[in-house]
């Protein structure tokens, strides 16, 4: 029997991968009788049997003509790989970067790798380290290499200790124009809640400040689980899991404030919204999410605009759920034109997952069900953040499906 993908426990008796590790064995409404499907073509770039990496939790980087990704199992350690795809002839070729679990090294994944300074890989392991996580690089060899295995050359950057944040999940690194990162944990931290994090470089050494603290007051947002964004006057904003008002999670910012930063909660979720995805922003500053409707009866594509002095709260789309289907788990993508795409865990035609658009149409969006995932070899429960290039072609990766170890799939319009 295929080893489930790690979950990371919750304090509350749940699991973050509680609602993602379930497949729903109940029908939905099947969301493709809304609108017509669109002509898309659908192919899988590559099947992870294990040995190559199984369950990638994280989406894919874009380089040029090249994917890169992890997963949190397989490998030669089962803690995880991180690898890249490149078109050989009319296919792709996975390459393995690092296998994870060496030593000290972190294990388990989550979060996709992104470039950051000098053109290297940078990224997070959930465990591993001191047992709370690693902030790794991942240099390329200095030569061409050509074999089917080309380790690159990784360093530890960062090691948490708890107090200083703990278990960073599904969120990449963001980085700012001076070349330091920013991203969250979900537990550590003052209270134990989670963190937001920076990471600089000060000569040749990295050093991690932690900016906020989460769980300071009653109706404080906890367990931060995906990315951080910047907006054009500096201030980072993202989601948590759980906390707030309602006990739903919430959207945060954070404003340089001094020598520190000041939080604002801006939007609270109704309770079993669980906000797992993260946040994208666009060029007029508005920001756009999801929620996966754990143990309610809709998940929500929502945007928040500003609004004289504060924010307001929309839901584009509501997708009908129940305690067995999530909606999305991972960050929506937008194209030049506006349009937004993203995935839902479990809903669609077969319960196994969907890619959807959503279009600005007057006053309002336009759903389409681009694509209904089946379970068989095309993959099941799309979970990472999806990703587009400059043709507009949608690449994202399954948990599961295949042949039981998960998916690197890709949409072209």
């Amino acid at each position: 029997m295929a080893i489930q993908a790690p979950s990371l426990t919750m304090r509350s008796g749940g699991r973050i991968g509680s609602g993602i590790l379930v497949t729903s064995s109940i029908l939905v409404l099947m969301l493709s009788l809304l609108l017509p499907a669109q002509a898309q073509t659908f192919a899988v770039l590559h099947t992870f049997s294990g040995a190559d990496g199984e369950y990638p939790y994280s989406g894919v980087t874009i380089q040029g003509s090249h994917l890169f990704g992890t997963t949190s199992r397989g490998g030669a350690n089962q803690s995880g790989v991180a690898y890249e795809l490149k078109h050989v002839n009319s296919g792709w070729a996975e390459t393995i970067l690092h296998n994870f679990g060496n030593g000290s090294d972190g294990t388990v994944p989550y979060a996709a790798p992104v470039f950051g300074p000098s053109g290297i890989l940078y990224g997070t392991a959930s465990l591993g380290g001191s047992g709370n996580g690693v902030v790794y690089s991942l240099q390329p060899p200095a030569t061409v290499c050509t074999a089917v295995s080309c380790p690159w050359t990784e360093a530890l950057l960062w090691t948490f200790q708890g107090g200083d944040g703990s278990t960073p999940a599904y969120g990449a690194l963001t980085f700012d124009q001076s070349g330091n990162g920013y991203g969250t944990t979900q537990f550590g931290g003052t209270s134990n809640d989670g963190t937001v994090y920076e990471i600089s470089k000060q000569g040749q050494q990295w050093t991690e400040t932690v900016l906020y603290s989460f769980g300071a007051g009653q109706n404080d947002g906890t367990e931060p689980l995906h990315n951080v964004v910047f907006d054009s006057a500096g201030n980072l904003y993202g989601t948590t899991y759980e906390g707030g008002t309602n006990g739903g999670g919430t959207v945060f910012e954070l404003s340089p404030s001094g020598s520190g930063w000041t939080e604002q909660i801006i939007a609270n979720f109704p309770a079993g919204s669980a906000p797992q995805a993260g946040l994208i922003i666009d060029s007029a500053g508005n920001l756009y999410g999801a929620t996966d409707g754990i143990g309610t009866s809709s998940a929500e594509v929502f945007e928040l605009s500003r609004s004289g002095g504060g924010w307001t709260l929309n839901a584009l789309y509501t997708f009908s759920t129940n305690r067995f289907d999530f909606g999305p788990v991972g960050n929506l993508v937008m194209d030049h034109s506006g349009n937004l795409y993203g995935a839902t865990y479990s809903l669609g035609t077969h319960s196994q997952g969907n890619i959807f658009e959503l279009s600005p149409s007057g006053d309002g969006w336009t759903y389409t069900d681009l694509y209904d995932f089946t379970g068989g070899s095309d993959g099941s429960g799309p979970i990472g953040d999806l990703n587009i290039d400059a043709s507009g072609n949608l690449y994202g990766t399954t948990q599961n499906g295949g042949s039981g170890k998960g998916v690197v799939w890709e949409l072209a319009p």
